[in-house]
């Protein structure tokens, strides 16, 4: 543990706050991607297999908790919620989801640290995790109607990532024998999709004026 690594984990689980801030409390999911919100809950799900076999810290597990919960709260709202399914915008919301969950599998098979069960689905969440962002950033471009907290749901999701990577740099050059290349390459390639909206958000910020990504 070091300042990025937590500095990350409470970014992370502010995104997750504010989501669900939104949803519980204005009974809204305008602007928010199912599919996207599907991706994670699958992501957390094949991550944390060893939730009650591999016990790290009371932080490591009850982190595991919140975001598993967390993840299936937020789809179980869009999908079952009487008032919030309805705000739910299944015409823009048309990114096919499952077309990058099969070759994240089959990358997982083919690239990992060990040829076990556990350790296959681990690298299959770090792949999909890294594009499980898509249809969120796919629906807002066509929309182009950014609420605040989707905009800072997004922002500080990718957020999370940048500081991730901080902690990575960090331990390479503190630990010996450091090396993750399955995790690096992935969160590199999830915080670069980040990158055109980090651009337009901080220009929205810096200009007090409403987020709009272009079409």
């Amino acid at each position: 543990m070091n300042l990025f690594r937590l500095a990350g984990d409470m970014t992370h689980l502010v995104s997750v706050v504010v989501l669900l801030l939104k949803i519980h409390t204005i009974k809204s999911c305008a602007g928010v991607s199912l599919k996207t919100q599907e991706l994670y809950a699958l992501v957390f799900a094949a991550r944390y297999l060893d939730l009650f076999v591999h016990f790290v810290s009371l932080y490591n597990t009850v982190m595991k908790l919140v975001f598993l919960a967390s993840s299936f709260s937020i789809v179980w709202y869009m999908r079952k919620h009487k008032i919030v399914r309805r705000t739910y915008d299944r015409e823009h919301d048309t990114f096919r989801h499952h077309f990058i969950v099969l070759p994240c599998l089959v990358l997982a098979l083919l690239i990992n640290e060990r040829f076990t069960f556990r350790e296959v689905m681990w690298a299959f969440s770090i792949y999909l995790e890294a594009v499980a962002i898509l249809p969120q950033l796919v629906l807002l471009q066509r929309t182009r109607n950014i609420d605040n907290l989707t905009g800072q749901y997004v922002f500080f999701l990718g957020a999370y990532r940048v500081l991730y990577i901080l902690n990575w740099i960090y331990r390479y050059f503190t630990e010996p024998h450091f090396v993750h290349w399955i995790s690096w390459i992935a969160g590199i390639v999830q915080t670069m999709l980040y990158a055109d909206f980090f651009y337009y958000y901080i220009i929205s910020w810096k200009n007090n004026v409403k987020l709009e990504l272009p079409a």
